[in-house]
C-alpha cells in the first residue's frame, strides 16, 4: 500500500512529509523519477517551510499531477477535479484545513512527527484516484 511506502520514507528515512508521499507515490505507482526529480519537492514540508499548505497535501497532489497532466495544467480536463475531490476529502478528514499550523498540532506526536498525516493523506489519495478514475 502506499502508506507503508510512504512510513518507510517519511520514517525510516526521514525525509519529510512531501518527499515521503512523492518517494512513495513514485515507487508504488511505477513514475520512474529519479532521485534528482524528488528535490523539488524538498521545500514543501512544513507548510512550505512556513506553516501554510501542509507538505502531505502538497505531496498528494504532484502526484495527482503527474498522473493526470500530460503537457499544461490548464489543457487536462482531469487534474482540477481530481485536486478539488482531494482538498475535499482532505478538510473533512484534517478538520476544515490543509494549513500545516493548524493540521500539526492535531496529528504531531513526538515520537512520530507527522505520520498520521502522512498515512491520512495516502489513504484519502488513494481513495481519491480511485474514485475519480470509477467516474470516467
Amino acid at each position: 500500500m502506499l502508506k507503508d511506502l510512504a512510513l518507510k520514507f517519511y520514517l525510516d528515512q526521514n525525509y519529510n512529509c512531501a518527499e515521503g508521499i512523492l518517494r512513495a507515490g513514485n515507487e508504488y505507482y511505477n513514475l520512474g523519477l529519479d532521485d534528482h526529480a524528488m528535490l523539488m519537492v524538498a521545500g514543501f514540508g512544513g507548510g512550505v517551510q512556513t506553516g501554510n499548505l501542509c507538505g502531505a497535501v502538497l505531496g498528494a497532489v504532484c502526484l495527482l499531477s503527474y498522473r493526470y497532466v500530460e503537457t499544461k495544467s490548464h489543457e487536462s480536463d482531469d487534474i482540477k477535479p481530481a485536486v478539488n475531490l482531494l482538498f475535499e476529502r482532505l478538510k473533512e478528514e484534517f478538520g476544515n484545513s490543509l494549513n500545516c499550523a493548524e493540521v500539526k498540532p492535531k496529528f504531531n506526536t513526538e515520537e512520530n512527527r507527522c505520520a498520521k498525516t502522512v498515512l491520512l493523506a495516502c489513504d484519502i489519495l488513494e481513495k481519491v484516484i480511485a474514485e475519480y478514475e470509477n467516474k470516467e
